[in-house]
């Protein structure tokens, strides 16, 4: 058995290796041709001119909006909504709200884009003008698709804090509400930051979705109530018929995308180091 969870644990390490290997043989010659400010820092994306642009900082920018759109929105929701389930939420009502957050995270991206599609943007197009795909659209879509996410894991950080804490707050005088935003959330500060890390990375790599509704306009962000497309939703759209340099500046955006989580993640485990010490 233990060679078994060896080899088990080696398969994890050799797909992580075997998929950089892939990204970076295929995506790093590519950016060496292009150019590597022309391709990180050019604004155009245009691979059927002649001579063709691959420029993706409207689609790294494009990410971000997006991605910090969605924190902004599912982030807050996402940690009170724990709150209240660990704390606050009576028994004959947890039976029901916490198999459907669960739910939410068993809804395939496909039916989150149909939602957004036929809900949000109408929505939007009703109230603020224009067609209604744009970065506001995608914002709330991407915000909804995270909570789960956040719920489940914040949920079970904050329900692994000891009860002594709870008790002893209360002991010194502090209400209920205080203790739980003074006492319990930052004891688990970790396990929440992690909730919010993986829904992040999960926000910056949906494709399907943002899709449907952000109007996949390869342009610089112009507003919230502006089209835009993301690295994932232009790898997508356009793998399907490159070719040539078109193909390996796509694998590049892959290698722009892969090193984004990467940095996420290290940050955030940084971070988590500076707390233990």
């Amino acid at each position: 058995m233990h060679a078994v969870f060896f080899i088990a644990a080696i398969a994890s390490i050799v797909a992580v290796f075997l998929i950089c290997l892939f990204l970076f043989v295929n995506g790093i010659p590519a950016i060496g041709k292009i150019g590597i400010f022309d391709f990180l820092l050019g604004t155009k994306w245009a691979p059927s001119n002649n001579p063709p642009s691959f420029g993706i900082f409207p689609m790294i920018l494009g990410s971000i909006y997006v991605t910090a759109g969605a924190i902004v929105i599912g982030v807050p929701i996402g940690i009170l909504t724990s709150v209240f389930m660990a704390k606050y939420c009576p028994r004959r009502i947890y039976k029901v709200l916490k198999p459907a957050t669960e739910l939410l995270a068993g809804i395939p991206s496909v039916v989150y884009g149909f939602f957004g599609l036929v809900v949000i943007v109408p929505v939007i197009r009703s109230l603020a003008g224009g067609t209604g795909s744009s970065i506001l659209a995608a914002s709330i879509l991407l915000g909804i698709m995270i909570l789960p996410t956040i719920i489940g894991v914040s949920e079970s950080a904050i329900r692994s804090v000891p009860e002594s804490y709870y008790e002893g707050s209360l002991a010194l005088g502090a209400t209920h509400e205080r203790t739980i935003f003074r006492v319990m959330l930052p004891a688990a500060r970790s396990g929440i930051m992690a909730g919010i890390v993986l829904g992040i990375g999960r926000a910056i790599g949906e494709t399907m979705a943002v899709i449907m509704v952000a109007g996949n306009q390869a342009r610089m962000p112009a507003g919230l109530l502006k089209g835009i497309r993301t690295l994932t939703a232009n790898i997508v759209i356009e793998m399907g018929y490159a070719a040539d340099l078109h193909r390996e500046a796509l694998i590049a955006t892959g290698v722009v995308l892969f090193i984004f989580i990467l940095i996420i993640n290290v940050t955030f485990s940084l971070l988590k180091r500076k707390e233990k010490n």
